[in-house]
């Protein structure tokens, strides 16, 4: 049975404005995620009528609403963001009675579209859903795309051959509390409205916190966890913005994301990271910049040092998840000393330059199956050793080759469907990735 929720109506007019959806001339269902669905008890879901003309779910919110929030952009601040060309449509509760969120992107212009047309792209909407559920596939904690229509306009984009096709995408995540929306309320000084966000987050997402500095603390636990796994996936997100990060703990969102195609700590997702910010290798660093912002904004109403404190959680549990991360990934018991042969597997993978998706493919949970000359023991000779001496905790990939999501076949999908209307190699794609439980 599907539960609604509007638990976000208790935070009131200052963080949210109410919004009316945009009238599509067409949608067409492209994809929607039947496997989330029935868990929520939405089997029978008329994805049309909710997810393209976004009709209220009775007992959850009565009007989508566009939610507020400032970030650092590139590490520039800027208080005249919020959501865009999205809002919040509904709330529910999942089998477990964990608060959801249906957010949007693509639905239509909000006081917060300055200049834009409040639209999505449908290469853009098919980028994100491949990427949730890579994502999902490699156990990173994601957002999940729950339906992509497409909705028959003509777009004009600099970065994409226009006019490109149109489409509105529903995401599900726990939350769509970013690190900028405490950012907005300290920006005004409103500490009662930082008060607020804390007791909302204590009801909803981390009922054992007393204090903002718990709350600081977790987040950066849930943080370091989220980061770590990244670099085991080999994911860079590209745009690491404070705006871009929730207190839960999920990513989503997704801009201008890539896969790793071999080690490169330097490797950029986003053409317009010239600085190389947001490289794959600063991705630890960027994070734990993040959360600085988000305890300066605590600041106001918690003592600086309970905070200082609370934020050494997230260099303290970064090694220990990047070790658990790739330990999982590699389907191995790591060694005492995991953190060294971690090191060691990067220090390979970067004086060798194997496919990272193989590499990780071939490797996981026992001996090499591609031709050991891949791996030769001028390279690889010590990280072999080593692996030889641990255990497998999992069974081997039942697939001959990886789950994979690099640029250059997301282009060729996406050329089949702009030349042909062929989604059959989309479909593919999303087949070839596990799927997994929310709860999990």
């Amino acid at each position: 049975m599907f539960k609604p929720e509007q638990s976000i109506l208790e935070l009131g007019e200052d963080f949210y404005d109410g919004v009316v959806p945009a009238q599509f001339p067409q949608h067409t269902l492209r994809y929607a995620d039947d496997h989330s669905a029935a868990s929520l008890g939405l089997n029978d879901i008329d994805w049309v009528a909710r997810f393209g003309r976004f009709n209220p779910f009775e007992g959850s919110l009565p009007e989508p609403l566009a939610l507020r929030y400032h970030g650092h952009q590139f590490r520039n601040y800027n208080p005249e963001i919020g959501d865009g060309r999205g809002f919040l449509y509904a709330q529910c509760r999942d089998a477990n009675g964990r608060l959801l969120d249906f957010g949007t992107k693509g639905s239509g212009q909000t006081p917060f579209s300055r200049r834009g047309d409040g639209r999505l792209t449908l290469l853009g909407g098919v980028r994100e859903v491949l990427a949730t559920r890579y994502l999902e596939h490699l156990g990173v904690n994601t957002s999940r795309s729950f339906c992509l229509i497409e909705t028959g306009e003509e777009l004009q984009r600099h970065d994409e051959p226009s006019p490109t096709r149109s489409a509105v995408l529903t995401r599900l995540q726990h939350s769509h509390i970013r690190f900028g929306t405490f950012q907005r309320q300290a920006f005004f000084g409103r500490t009662d409205n930082l008060e607020a966000l804390v007791d909302y987050c204590h009801r909803y997402f981390y009922p054992d916190i007393n204090r903002p500095a718990d709350l600081l603390r977790a987040v950066a636990v849930r943080s370091a966890d989220l980061v770590a796994s990244w670099m085991a996936a080999g994911f860079v997100h590209g745009v690491m913005n404070t705006d871009n990060m929730n207190i839960t703990g999920e990513v989503f969102d997704f801009g201008p994301y890539r896969f790793l195609p071999h080690y490169d700590p330097a490797f950029t997702a986003a053409y317009f990271d010239h600085s190389g910010l947001y490289a794959f290798a600063r991705q630890p660093e960027a994070m734990g910049w993040n959360l600085g912002q988000l305890a300066q904004s605590l600041s106001l109403i918690e003592e600086d040092d309970a905070l200082i404190d609370a934020l050494r959680a997230y260099a303290d549990n970064y090694e220990a998840a990047l070790v658990q991360n790739m330990a999982r990934r590699l389907r191995i018991e790591m060694p005492k000393d995991g953190a060294a042969f971690v090191k060691l597997t990067f220090n390979v993978l970067d004086k060798s330059r194997v496919s990272w998706p193989n590499f990780f493919h071939d490797w996981s949970g026992g001996a090499a199956r591609a031709p050991l000359q891949d791996y030769p023991d001028s390279v690889w000779g010590d990280w072999k050793a080593a692996y030889a001496a641990l255990s497998p905790t999992g069974p081997r990939p039942a697939t001959e080759r990886p789950a994979t999501l690099l640029y250059e076949e997301i282009g060729a999908l996406w050329d089949t469907i702009a030349k042909a209307d062929d989604w059959s190699h989309f479909r593919d794609k999303l087949a070839s990735y596990d799927r997994r439980n929310y709860s999990e």
